[in-house]
């Protein structure tokens, strides 16, 4: 009878001891990375048997489509997985509270708040709100038909993005929006332990969380996924493209492409040909003007092209950018390198004319005074001193040595020269 105790015991004990918890975290704001790491965070827990999946959430929101393909994933998953809004302080507006909505168990640690999760778009004013029933009323339907799955206030959920509501912990537990209250991981398993969800009973107490890391490609595609970064390796690519290709040699053209891809990589957005053409258009005016000065009229249309290419081709609007704060951040990071590119080309446009304007060497010289440092015959050449360095010098005339001499002409590398008197 005690061997059968101990061999139960020690059952139960490998049970509890190897219950895993594995936690991903999306913090700043939502990009074409996130949905990569979710899935392949989903994807390592159902490798390993986990019993759940954590995402903690501390995000202003952002683009839509990478916050629908999250939800994909959630919802295809077998293995349970628990929204929760961490640490203390933390927030998950707009597609972070559309996230936890559709998570199997909603938490949210003390001090947080989720909300404001009405989409925005971009227009000739700036941001502006999106009236458009037809967009509001699909993004609605999206977060009621979360809430009702899990049975949670459907009406809140709704206005979450009709009336921009926003509550926090407290407020979101008594309105039926999430099912617990934490204020760490730990405490957390030990909440969720014993509770159903898709078809098991979670076994979580005393469980040991593992924090998920991103595979080195992941963890690139979430660096080059920063907005700022990935509309400046864009830009900064198409004008060292352009400084490449009036300048070859120098490998700018090479980092230009690289740049350019890099960007394009890290914006996640689809190829529009008209923006495209705008930006082509654009590269090659800029080069028309620096190979033929037009006073920087057509080169200043050049940067327009190019800016306003970026415009279209960047997703500036609904459903690709979700969040205010990242309409926002998208803003910043497009005109703020426009415009420090495009002043730095106009400098280089103008340092270009300026040589091309530059008169000849030899123009230049020819009038100048200099100092003679030999003796110098019709039949013998000998040297002077012309701004602190030595030519070599002939006359027609007989002039001594330290004699002012006047620079009249030159034949290859020798000056002519003639007495100043």
């Amino acid at each position: 009878m005690k061997i059968l105790f101990y061999f139960l015991f020690f059952l139960f004990f490998i049970q509890v001891g190897g219950a895993q918890i594995i936690v991903v975290e999306l913090e700043d704001s939502i990009t074409p990375a996130s949905d990569d790491i979710i899935e392949a965070a989903l994807r390592r827990a159902e490798i390993e048997s986990a019993e759940a999946l954590i995402i903690t959430l501390n995000t202003p929101g952002g683009g839509f489509d990478e916050t629908k393909k999250i939800i994909e994933h959630i919802e295809a998953s077998p293995v349970p997985v628990v929204g929760y809004v961490y640490p203390k302080a933390a927030t998950a507006w707009s597609a972070g509270t559309l996230i936890l909505l559709a998570t199997d168990i909603a938490a949210m640690a003390p001090n947080t708040i989720i909300g404001s999760a009405q989409p925005v778009g971009m227009s000739s004013e700036g941001m502006q709100p999106i009236e458009d029933k037809k967009i509001i009323n699909a993004v609605v339907a999206l977060a009621e038909e979360r809430a009702r799955q899990h049975g949670r206030n459907v009406t809140v959920a709704r206005e979450f993005i009709t009336k921009n509501l926003n509550l926090n912990a407290e407020q979101a537990k008594d309105a039926n929006i999430i099912e617990i209250i934490s204020p760490d991981i730990e405490d957390l398993l030990f909440q969720v332990d014993g509770i159903e969800t898709k078809g098991r009973v979670l076994n979580t107490s005393g469980a040991s969380a593992t924090y998920y890391t991103p595979s080195p490609r992941l963890i690139l595609l979430n660096i080059f996924s920063n907005p700022i970064l990935a509309s400046l390796l864009l830009l900064v690519g198409i004008y060292a493209l352009v400084f490449g290709l009036t300048s070859p040699g120098f490998g700018a053209e090479i980092f230009g492409v690289i740049s350019i891809s890099l960007g394009l990589i890290g914006l996640g957005f689809s190829i529009n040909i008209a923006a495209l053409f705008l930006i082509g258009l654009g590269v090659a005016l800029v080069l028309f003007e620096l190979y033929t000065p037009t006073f920087g009229i057509i080169g200043i249309a050049g940067i327009a092209c190019i800016v306003l290419g970026s415009i279209f081709l960047l997703p500036m609007g609904y459903p690709r950018l979700y969040s205010p704060e990242f309409q926002k951040t998208m803003i910043i990071s497009l005109f703020a390198p426009a415009i420090v590119c495009g002043a730095f080309l106009a400098f280089a446009i103008y340092k270009i004319m300026k040589i091309r304007n530059k008169k000849p060497e030899i123009g230049e010289i020819i009038g100048d005074m200099a100092e003679s440092v030999d003796p110098i015959t019709p039949d013998t050449t000998g040297y002077i001193r012309y701004q602190g360095e030595y030519w070599s010098a002939k006359s027609q005339e007989q002039i001594e040595s330290n004699t002012k001499v006047v620079i009249t002409g030159k034949e290859g590398r020798v000056l002519i020269v003639k007495s100043s008197k």
